[in-house]
């Protein structure tokens, strides 16, 4: 066999001899991802693209985060411009029904204390050493919000984006997982068995069109860079309550976020580099995600055994575990656990109207921290 045969069958195998023991390391990662997303069901929508993303980006000599690739064209055009989190949010908006919450308005103030764990995180990364734009997206990742983590963390940490993305919504994939024990331990049998009234009574179409132009402009004036993550997940709510629009509302609830949720997927796994993620302070981000979770559990069950006592019983506090942003699976986990200790206790519909205002408390929270960034000086 002649040399130049020989050296031709070699430059075949180049991706191999490229091939790093950090790239081999991420590939196993988004290997990983898929696994989780196939055999266990967490979050499949997204662990499946990121994964794939992650072992695309980690193949040597492909070029496809380098400029001009294609994942790189996703990457700039569709995250950078925050284009893809705000179209998935038209999506959310148009499959999120606010009436539970309009039945009972006081429940939004579980969804507030739902988002404490942020600012607590917050503050914890910055003693870790995190800067002041960084902090702020670790801190996001309690929102238990993909398209809110990704929107923030690619205007301010765009280097994080990696690590914030995968913690964002590999946790709330976990939250089944992660919230019973926490419920079991802060609240007692007897509250966790109590059974909250439920009303029969239909909200008027004209509030449910009322609500989220309201909650647009209210929120937009105290957090004005809010306005691109709540406007659009309000728009997107608007076409599902108007009535008149079932071709637009149709199109936001499916195919618009279908295709994005795949572009994005793949555009979050190319961040995955393995220079970029295989870095101590990519477990750092782990690990403080995953306490903001737990401190947004935590605040919203003390605020709910707070709203408990005040209305004499008449609120069971395990709904405020579900004023956190993973909707509606939070709100699931309330009523799962509710049902464990009273087989008459069906909170599903209370809990989503505290998941619903954990969505809206998200983003008020986002809107808050990068209206304050843009008060120091420190936006762009």
């Amino acid at each position: 066999m002649s040399e130049s045969l020989l050296g031709a069958l070699w430059s075949l195998l180049a991706g191999f001899q490229a091939l790093g023991p950090g790239q081999a390391v991420m590939i196993l990662a988004g290997g990983l991802l898929i696994y989780l997303g196939v055999a266990k069901g967490y979050e499949p929508l997204l662990l499946l693209p990121i994964g794939f993303g992650a072992i695309l980006t980690n193949l040597p000599l492909t070029g496809l985060m380098e400029p001009g690739g294609l994942l790189r064209f996703f990457y700039d055009h569709g995250v950078l411009t925050e284009v893809f989190p705000c179209l998935i949010f038209v999506g959310i908006g148009a499959m999120t029904d606010f009436g539970p919450l309009l039945h009972r308005p006081s429940i939004l103030l579980l969804g507030a204390a739902g988002q404490f764990g942020i600012f607590l995180t917050l503050l914890m990364a910055l003693a870790l050493g995190f800067t002041q734009l960084e902090a702020v997206a670790v801190g996001i990742i309690g929102a238990c919000d993909g398209p809110t983590a990704i929107y923030v963390t690619s205007k301010y940490a765009p280097h994080l984006l990696g690590p914030v993305s995968v913690a964002a919504y590999s946790y709330m994939s976990l939250v089944p997982l992660v919230q019973p024990p926490i419920m079991r331990a802060l609240t007692t049998r007897r509250e966790r068995a109590i059974v909250m009234k439920t009303s029969r009574q239909a909200v008027s179409r004209p509030v449910r069109v009322l609500f989220p132009i309201v909650v647009t402009v209210v929120t937009c004036l105290i957090a004005p860079k809010g306005a691109p993550l709540m406007g659009m997940i309000m728009l997107g709510n608007l076409l599902r309550e108007s009535g008149v629009v079932g071709r637009l509302a149709a199109s936001a609830e499916n195919e618009i976020p279908n295709v994005v949720t795949l572009l994005l997927g793949i555009s979050i796994g190319a961040t995955m580099q393995a220079g970029q993620f295989l870095r101590p302070a990519t477990l750092l981000v782990l690990g403080l995600g995953l306490l903001a979770i737990i401190l947004d559990t935590v605040m919203g069950l003390l605020f709910g055994k707070l709203m408990c006592l005040l209305s004499r019983g008449a609120i069971n506090p395990l709904i405020g575990a579900a004023g956190i942003s993973a909707y509606p699976m939070a709100a699931r986990v309330a009523q799962v656990e509710g049902m464990k200790h009273n087989k008459r206790n069906y909170l599903l519909m209370h809990a989503m109207g505290a998941n619903t205002g954990g969505q809206i408390g998200s983003v008020m929270a986002a809107g808050i921290m990068l209206s304050l960034l843009e008060g120091l000086g420190l936006g762009r």
